[in-house]
């Protein structure tokens, strides 16, 4: 790579994000004063370090303009603001129309909405940075796939991710002001709520490389219907630059992701279990908590792998992860050694519990595409199979449908089955239809009574998948259940 140039600095001096520049990047003006470097930024006032940028949001159950006395006891540098704050604190008005004064610092921006300035400064940021950004998005295997694809770049490049899920309108853009100028690649996660959200991150990251993972019923009901859901993810490909500077990687298995490559001047890479694919798996062995082996077949050239990652699904999140290797520019050792070395579980994870009993929490999250590779997982598993399965929510107009689909699935994985909520009755009323012994399914209301029936009900030998929205409390099953070793 070349060297970095910033626009505001003189050629080829690495750029620093300064109190300066936020100021103009939110206002369009960059005074002489305030080059203070900003070492972070953060929503949350526990997070806040020496030198941060405090972005004041109002959330359902908290207000960050609540918190400035924190905030600046913790050492912030500067905190956006869009209310009148108490007059103790120094604030600059960078609205418009204010005739604005130099303050000293540490100092309050005043702006129209924190939200909009925290965006607008880490587009301006992003656009100085010269590094190349692998954004991806789908309905399930985003984060999954994001830490694996860190994970084999890394082999080469420096590379950063975002953090957790920090994937929409606030997350991404406090993500990119993580990014230093030594940085090579950033690996971000993009999440899909609403039609125009992704294009919108897009604008700001503007990554080069788009990742699609697969499309599903996810978030149905905030989004309407499964066209604003393809719309949605499919804004992604649409905002690359072309080929062969922009690169987009879609699932071949899925006949709504390969449709993407039409609207995309990006080169197209697809990735899949087809032979027509760019790079494909065959001789899928899954060898379930020890993770699956495969072989990659790219070009004329074949590898065999073992990646330690769980369940059969975990092969595309491999192939995702090889595809972008190999788009980077990496070899087929650094790719290897990447997926290889990778030991983190992310979503799903094995924990011991009660009387020997052994737990796969994949709590994160729910919908029937991920409830059924869970099952799949565990129908890998010696042992007695319990399925703990709790709502799916926001799958709108498939909510019963969905409950439904997976309910037959666990009638012929489980040997027990526990529902969690009025949503997942669905779950156990097809699978008793699909042919589960009533005698086999606990029909429970909330995670406190699903605790209570497991602690009686497993032991010695059980395998038990629990999984569910965290909104109905399935995590807290989970933690009540774990054994520490």
């Amino acid at each position: 790579m070349g060297k970095t140039t910033d626009k505001s600095t003189p050629d080829g001096e690495r750029p620093l994000l300064t109190l300066a520049s936020v100021i103009e990047a939110i206002s369009g003006a960059r005074p002489e004063a305030y080059p203070e470097a900003i070492a972070d930024a953060a929503i949350d006032s526990r997070l806040v370090t020496p030198g941060s940028l405090f972005v004041a949001v109002e959330g359902e159950h908290t207000d960050g303009h609540d918190h400035l006395p924190e905030v600046f006891e913790r050492g912030a540098l500067v905190a956006l603001i869009e209310r009148e704050v108490d007059p103790e604190f120094r604030v600059l008005d960078l609205r418009s129309g204010s005739d604005w004064e130099v303050v000293e610092t540490p100092l309050c921006l005043r702006v129209e909405s924190t939200v909009q300035a925290l965006q607008a400064t880490a587009k301006s940021w992003r656009e100085k940075l010269d590094l190349r950004v692998i954004a991806i998005t789908g309905s399930v295997g985003k984060s999954t796939t994001k830490e694996l694809a860190a994970e084999v770049l890394e082999q080469r490049y420096r590379t950063h991710k975002n953090e957790g899920n920090l994937n929409n309108e606030i997350g991404l853009p406090l993500s990119l002001l993580k990014i230093t100028p030594a940085h090579e690649r950033a690996v971000l996660e993009m999440g899909f709520y609403v039609p125009g959200e992704i294009a919108l991150l897009s604008e700001i990251a503007r990554p080069q490389v788009g990742v699609i993972t697969n499309i599903s019923e996810v978030h149905l009901e905030r989004a309407g219907n499964m066209k604003a859901i393809v719309d949605g993810k499919r804004e992604l490909v649409e905002s690359l630059p072309p080929g062969p500077e922009g690169v987009a990687i879609l699932n071949f298995d899925d006949a709504r992701v390969r449709e993407m490559a039409e609207r995309t001047e990006a080169r197209v890479f697809y990735y899949g279990l087809a032979p027509e694919a760019d790079i494909w798996a065959g001789e899928i062995e899954g060898l379930g908590l020890e993770g699956v082996r495969f072989v990659f077949h790219y070009e004329d050239e074949t590898f065999k792998v073992r990646v330690p990652l769980l369940g059969r699904h975990s092969v595309h999140t491999a192939l995702r992860a090889a595809a972008v290797g190999l788009t980077e520019g990496m070899s087929w050792d650094q790719i290897l050694s990447g997926l290889t070395q990778t030991h983190s579980q992310l979503r799903l994870v094995a924990v011991n519990g009660p009387g020997g009993s052994l737990i796969l929490d994949d709590t994160y999250n729910a919908a029937p595409a991920s409830v059924l590779a869970a099952l799949n997982l565990l129908e890998e598993l010696d042992g007695r199979r319990i399925a703990v399965l709790g709502d799916m929510l926001e799958l709108g107009e498939f909510e019963e449908r969905g409950h439904r689909l997976v309910g037959a699935r666990a009638a012929e994985v489980a040997q027990h089955l526990v529902t969690v909520g009025e949503r997942a009755r669905w779950i156990g009323d097809e699978a008793v239809r699909a042919g589960l012994p009533e005698a086999q399914l606990t029909t429970l209301s909330d995670s406190d009574e699903a605790v209570e029936h497991l602690r009686r009900e497993i032991g010695e030998g059980d395998v038990v998948l629990v999984k569910g929205s965290r909104g109905v409390g399935m995590d807290n099953i989970v933690s009540e259940l774990e054994v520490s070793e």
